[in-house]
C-alpha cells in the first residue's frame, strides 16, 4: 500500500509536528509527511522541516480580506501537492466550514485536554482550577465546531495536588507525542474510519506498525 501524502500545518515551534516527522522517518510508517504549511513565516517549526528534508510553505493570513481567501488558497496549496491528510499541529487560526468541510475525515487535530472536557485555550490551568485528577490529550477528526469531531484516541496523565499548569502541560505535553504518531498511523493504514460520526477500528494495529510506536500510557 502506497504511504498517504501527509501535511502538517504549523503557526509557531511545531514541538507536535518534530513528533510525526520522527514517526514518519520509519519507511514502514503508513504515512509520509510531503509538506509542512505555516501561516506565520517566523514559525520557527519550518526549520525544523526544512532540516529533515520536508517541503515548506508559508501563506501568510494577513495577506488575505477574510478568513474564506485564506482557507481557499491554503485548500488550492494542498491539492496542488496532491496531499491526502492533514494534520494541525498548533495551528493557531480558526478555518471555515467550507474548509472543513472539504477535509472531512482527511484532517485530525490534537488538543492538550480529555474532550469534550476543556475545548479552546488555557486547558491545564482549567483542569486544576476544577480539581480534576486526570488530565491528558485527545486526536480527533476536525469538524467546523472548535475542538470538537469523532475521537481518535486518547491518553491521560495524572494531576498531583501540587501541580502548575507549566508542569502539567510538560507532562501531557510528552503524552501527545506519543499519541498523534499512533492516531496517524491509524488513520493513514485505514484501520481508522468514521461512520454515523463514530471512529470505527477495521482490525487491530499490526505487531510491526505497534513495535514502532510507543503506546500511550498513565504516568508521570
Amino acid at each position: 500500500m502506497a504511504r498517504k501524502r501527509v501535511a502538517i500545518l504549523i503557526s509557531g515551534r511545531g514541538s507536535n509536528m518534530t513528533a510525526l516527522i520522527e514517526a514518519a522517518a520509519d519507511p514502514e510508517f503508513p504515512a509520509e509527511i510531503a509538506l509542512v504549511l505555516s501561516n506565520r513565516a517566523d514559525a520557527g517549526g519550518l526549520a525544523r522541516a526544512a532540516e529533515a528534508g520536508i517541503a515548506t510553505a508559508v501563506i501568510d493570513h494577513k495577506a488575505y480580506g477574510s478568513r474564506a481567501e485564506f482557507d481557499a488558497a491554503m485548500d488550492a496549496r494542498l491539492r496542488a501537492e496532491a496531499i491526502d491528510l492533514v494534520c494541525l499541529a498548533g495551528f493557531m487560526r480558526l478555518l471555515t466550514d467550507g474548509f472543513c468541510e472539504g477535509w472531512r475525515d482527511r484532517m485530525i487535530n490534537i488538543h492538550p485536554s480529555l474532550l469534550p472536557l476543556f475545548p479552546g485555550l488555557h486547558t491545564h490551568e482549567r483542569a486544576i482550577e476544577a480539581g480534576m485528577r486526570l488530565h491528558g490529550c485527545t486526536v480527533h477528526f476536525v469538524r467546523a465546531q472548535m475542538d470538537s469531531g469523532p475521537i481518535i484516541g486518547q491518553a491521560a496523565v495524572p494531576i498531583a495536588l501540587d501541580d502548575t499548569p507549566d508542569m502539567l502541560s510538560k507532562r501531557v505535553l510528552t503524552a501527545e507525542h506519543q499519541l498523534y504518531p499512533l492516531a496517524l498511523a491509524l488513520v493513514a493504514s485505514g484501520l481508522a474510519s468514521v461512520e454515523n460520526e463514530r471512529l470505527v477500528m477495521q482490525g487491530d494495529l499490526p505487531a510491526d506498525l505497534a513495535g514502532m510506536l510507543v503506546s500511550p500510557r498513565f504516568g508521570g
